[in-house]
């Protein structure tokens, strides 16, 4: 059984589910539609989302909500309140996704990085236009020990490791809609 944090749904992002998130994104969503509209004073950010947290916490009846129908009610609350212009300008922004690599390296296989990386950035494609933008990674040992065919590390996974680090930070260098980063996590071997 899935524990929700608070009440909330899981928020789902591209193929990914988010269960443990805080509602900071939802600002950062609500105040760059503001300023895209022209309103940088825009006062109900606050408001808002205590509205929205609300929702999420006590009248949601969904277990896993899509992240574009969360937007989609966001909108309609701006509507409402007639904040016309700041809800035509409201872009989805997801909640930090983790993301282990684990899962793109067992399907492609020892021996297969070509394909490892091309699923890889489909995935990375997939989530930005989903909303994320603050990417964390683990897995990056595992998948490569997984893609060099192998139990123990050696110099090949070492080399296997570089190239994904090398991929993760040309992808960051590749600009997402805004400036926060992707992570690489060195966490559970990651």
């Amino acid at each position: 059984m899935i524990s929700l944090i608070g009440n909330r749904p899981a928020l789902q992002i591209g193929r990914y589910q988010v269960i443990d998130y805080d509602t900071t994104w939802l600002d950062d969503a609500l105040r760059r539609a503001a300023r895209a509209a022209d309103h940088e004073d825009f006062p109900f950010v606050d408001d808002i989302r205590s509205g929205i947290v609300k929702y999420l916490e006590t009248k949601c009846p969904l277990k896993l909500l899509n992240i574009e129908d969360l937007y989609e009610r966001m909108r309609k609350m701006l509507v409402t309140i007639g904040c016309h212009s700041i809800a035509e300008k409201l872009e989805p922004l997801a909640p930090p996704v983790t993301v282990s690599l684990v899962h793109a390296a067992m399907e492609a296989g020892n021996g297969f990085e070509l394909a490892f990386f091309s699923t890889l950035r489909l995935e990375l494609k997939e989530l930005r236009a989903a909303g994320a933008e603050k990417i964390r990674f683990v897995g990056l040992r595992e998948s490569s020990l997984i893609l060099r065919g192998t139990s123990k590390w050696n110099k090949h996974c070492e080399s296997m490791l570089a190239e994904i680090q090398a991929f993760l930070r040309d992808w960051e260098s590749d600009p997402p809609r805004c400036d926060l980063p992707l992570q690489l996590c060195a966490e559970s071997g990651g």
